[in-house]
């Protein structure tokens, strides 16, 4: 007898090729039949209509703290996914000292957007070393699986205290114990190291990340701690010197390639478009493409969608906000600014005002926000409100812009924008694709996606919880992507070669042999999917973090059922009670 058989379904089973019509059967959280299935089942579920693929796998999120308090890890299983890796991008909350808490707070609060009093209020810290820590989330039930990688930042913190500064050259001894923890930590299981080297990170003190500019040597030390080891995979992104001379591109992409040279293991890099060197992704495909022809696999990171940020009043971003008058309101609860700006005398006064400068020493805003603030009446052709007519739209043209409404409607851009800013009480938000939209459509986009060495990243899933919800990536690559863009004459990715990139392509980049298709003997994570009624909704934000800190949910319907280790976790979008989520050891996976 089977546990639970589910039958009738159109079956994607995460190789790429032709689905097929046919049941599964499922016995102790395994696959253990595809076909007729006639054994009787204890529970069976009728897919008719539907598709059936494998769980998905986010190979980017930063649940790093939430892992530890929160045992639902929305909103990336109300979108079929199964496993994710924390840790990326050199950020997370182990190893740690006691004593250090508070910065890695700081930290992960500036450079990620996540509340620092729900940080403070939720992590448990029941960890100093990155082995704790591992131990303490574990034992937490979930609903889904996850592995973690040794975050470069903490890890820094851990090995030299305070001297962990921007700018501070690791010593020898350094070196070794960080290669030391490292190997301590992949040995115990982790999933891999990761680095950040991105300008627009700074903690919420307005200080550089610790390992922002690590030296050659220290990347190099800490990579060869990988070495002789089966497992483990090296993660990062960098910036390439956003707010430096543009010409220290090459001496960037040079050390990154030493760095995976020394660990001798699958990578990957974040692969983005960015409207100040627009360029740059292109010499990042080469010079991938040029270390994998030395015989390294070094996948690339893309987004299927732009890098956007929401702007709102109750955002962490919005175009008024360095405007004076605001400033004066700026701590008030909403309702209260909403109040104030209903007035016309306001609005006159903040209207005729310029914008002040926001970052700098002391300030966590990061200078991005200052250039794109600076640059709003020309950046407005890229701001829109994503809700046209009922149906969620993020590939849309200057015509429909905040700048086109202005044209339209006969005012200056910060005239519209503040009026819709006050519309639904305040709650209104606004859309910025920040990067992958220098050309105004997605056909680079489409271009890093059908690269045979992309891979689906960066939704950061659990991170900036006030500016996005790009947990929702997996749900947007099959509904615009592999439906929806087609309808619009523009080119479109075939649906099972979606479905082949957010589950056997992560599971093998990661190295996970358990699961990522729907084959006898592997996990039964398993997603039903209405896949001609899958939808996303406007994002909304919402107060369920501890201490009343609020996130950016994103309403999605479709989910007919999500199976991890063969209990329901989902079942017609809702999470269900079930907890069969795991930490993956890679030593056991392996």
């Amino acid at each position: 007898m089977f546990d639970t058989k589910i039958i009738n379904g159109l079956v994607y089973d995460g190789s790429g090729g032709v689905p097929v019509r046919t049941n599964i059967g499922i016995s102790q959280g395994i696959i253990t039949e595809i076909g007729d299935c006639n054994a009787p089942a204890k529970h069976t579920l009728d897919a008719e209509g539907a598709i059936v693929t494998p769980g998905f796998i986010d190979v980017h999120t930063h649940y790093d703290g939430q892992v530890s308090w929160d045992e639902e890890l929305q909103p990336s299983v109300n979108h079929g996914v199964t496993t994710v890796v924390l840790g990326n991008c050199g950020v997370g909350f182990a190893p740690c000292r006691a004593q250090d808490r508070d910065q890695l707070i700081k930290l992960m609060e500036g450079v990620e957007d996540i509340p620092g009093t729900a940080l403070h209020e939720g992590i448990q810290w029941d960890w100093e070393t990155f082995p704790e820590y591992m131990d303490a989330i574990e034992k937490i039930p979930h609903t889904l699986d996850f592995a973690v990688m040794v975050p470069h930042d903490p890890l820094r913190v851990f090995v030299m205290g305070e001297r962990a500064m921007f700018d501070e050259l690791a010593t020898d001894d350094d070196i070794q114990q960080m290669q030391a923890t490292v190997r301590e930590a992949m040995e115990a299981g982790a999933v891999g190291f990761s680095t950040g080297r991105s300008d627009s990170h700074k903690t919420a003190d307005g200080d550089w990340t610790p390992a922002s500019e690590a030296s050659r040597a220290e990347l190099v030390g800490i990579a060869e701690a990988f070495q002789g080891l089966s497992y483990g995979v090296l993660q990062a992104v960098n910036d390439f010197d956003m707010v430096r001379p543009q010409d220290n591109f090459d001496k960037e992409f040079d050390l990154m390639s030493d760095f995976f040279r020394a660990g001798g293991r699958p990578g990957s890099m974040s692969l983005m478009q960015r409207d100040f060197a627009p360029d740059d992704w292109r010499k990042i495909i080469a010079g991938c493409e040029q270390l994998n022809n030395e015989g390294l696999d070094i996948k690339l990171q893309v987004a299927p969608r732009a890098i956007g940020v929401f702007n709102g009043l109750n955002c962490t971003f919005h175009p008024l906000m360095a405007h004076p008058s605001y400033l004066t309101i700026r701590d008030k609860p909403l309702a209260e600014r909403v109040a104030i700006m209903r007035d016309p005398e306001f609005k006159q006064r903040l209207l005729s005002e310029s914008p002040v400068a926001l970052a700098g020493k002391g300030s966590s805003v990061p200078p991005l926000a200052d250039m794109m603030i600076a640059q709003y009446p020309q950046l407005a052709e890229k701001f829109f409100k994503l809700d046209r007519d009922g149906v969620v739209d993020y590939e849309q043209n200057s015509d429909t812009s905040i700048a086109g409404m202005a044209r339209a409607d006969g005012v200056s851009v910060w005239e519209t924008t503040y009026d819709i800013l006050l519309q639904d009480d305040g709650h209104a938000l606004l859309y910025f694709p920040v990067f992958n939209y220098t050309e105004m459509n997605y056909d680079n986009v489409y271009t890093m996606l059908t690269h045979p060495d992309a891979l689906p990243g960066l939704s950061d899933g659990g991170a900036h919880v006030g500016t996005i919800c790009d947990a929702s990536f997996p749900t947007y690559l099959l509904t615009y992507w592999a439906r929806d863009r087609a309808k619009k004459n523009r080119s479109s990715i075939e649906l099972s070669r979606a479905i082949q990139m957010l589950t056997a392509d992560g599971a093998d980049y990661l190295g996970l042999t358990d699961r990522g298709r729907l084959k006898i003997g592997l996990k039964a994570d398993v997603n039903i999917i209405d896949f001609e009624q899958l939808n996303l909704g406007v994002p909304k934000m919402v107060q369920d973090l501890p201490a009343g800190g609020q996130r950016l949910l994103q309403p999605v319907s479709g989910y007919k059922a999500v199976f991890v280790s063969g209990e329901q976790v989902v079942a017609n979008d809702a999470v269900l009670d079930a907890r069969p989520g795991k930490l993956v050891r890679m030593r056991a996976a392996s």
